[in-house]
C-alpha cells in the first residue's frame, strides 16, 4: 500500500486545514472565531491520517489563533463558527478583550524590532548632546533615583489541584506575569494542553494552572 509522508512546514499543515475545512479556515478574507474546542473536532476528523498528526495540527492552530487577522476577527465578530462554517456560541467580552491585548503587545513587539533595526543614526547624533553637568558639591545629583515599588496585588490565586487537572475543565493559566482564562484540552503526563480564549492553544505544566 503506498503511503505518503506526514507534512513537515507549519505552512503546508495550515494549506492543509484551508484545504480540508474550507468553510472554517481562511488565508485571508472572511476569518471568523473558531468554535472553543475546535481541536477536538479537528482531531477526530484527522485520525489516523497520513498527512498530518495533532501534534501539527495544534501548532498550526497556535500560528492560525496568533495571527493580526485573526485576533482583530475576535474583536469584530459577534459570534464563533465550527468546522462547517456554522455559526455557534457568541464571543465573550472577556474574550474580546483578551484578543485586543494580544493584538496591541504583538504590535508593540513588532515596532520595537523595527526600531531596533534602524541605523543608530539618532543614539549617535544624541551622543553629541551636551551632557547635564553635575555639582562636585552635591554628587548625590549624579545617583539614579530609586524604583517606586511595584505595587503588591491584591487577592490570592490558588494553585489548581491536581485532582482537578482533567480534560474540559476551566483553569486559568500562567503566560509569563499574566493569568489568562483557559480550557484543559488534554493530559498527556506532565504536560498539560490548554485553549486559551482567543482560540490559541498552548502547551504548559500543572503547577502552571490556577483555580478560575
Amino acid at each position: 500500500m503506498e503511503t505518503t509522508n506526514k507534512l513537515k512546514d507549519i505552512n503546508e499543515v495550515l494549506e492543509f486545514l484551508y484545504q480540508e475545512f474550507p468553510q472554517c479556515f481562511k488565508q485571508k478574507e472572511g476569518i471568523q472565531p473558531l468554535k472553543v474546542g475546535i481541536f477536538k473536532d479537528i482531531a477526530e476528523r484527522i485520525e489516523g491520517s497520513e498527512k498530518v498528526s495533532k501534534t501539527q495540527v495544534r501548532q498550526a492552530l497556535r500560528k492560525y489563533t496568533s495571527n493580526w487577522r485573526y485576533l482583530e476577527a475576535v474583536t469584530k465578530s459577534e459570534f464563533r463558527i465550527d468546522l462547517y462554517g456554522n455559526q455557534g456560541e457568541k464571543v465573550e467580552q472577556e474574550h474580546i478583550d483578551h484578543a485586543q491585548k494580544a493584538l496591541e503587545e504583538s504590535r508593540a513587539k513588532m515596532a520595537k524590532r523595527k526600531k531596533q533595526q534602524r541605523p543608530r543614526q539618532d543614539s549617535d547624533a544624541k551622543s553629541f548632546k551636551k551632557k547635564p553637568a553635575h555639582s562636585a558639591k552635591n554628587p548625590s545629583a549624579a545617583a539614579k533615583p530609586a524604583k517606586a515599588a511595584a505595587p503588591k496585588r491584591s487577592g490570592k490565586v490558588e494553585p489548581l489541584p491536581a485532582g482537578e487537572v482533567k480534560v474540559n475543565n476551566k483553569v486559568k493559566v500562567k503566560l509569563g506575569q499574566a493569568l489568562v482564562n483557559a480550557v484543559i484540552t488534554e493530559v498527556n503526563k506532565d504536560d498539560v494542553h490548554v485553549e486559551l480564549v482567543t482560540g490559541m492553544q498552548v502547551k504548559t505544566k500543572a503547577d502552571s494552572l490556577y483555580i478560575i
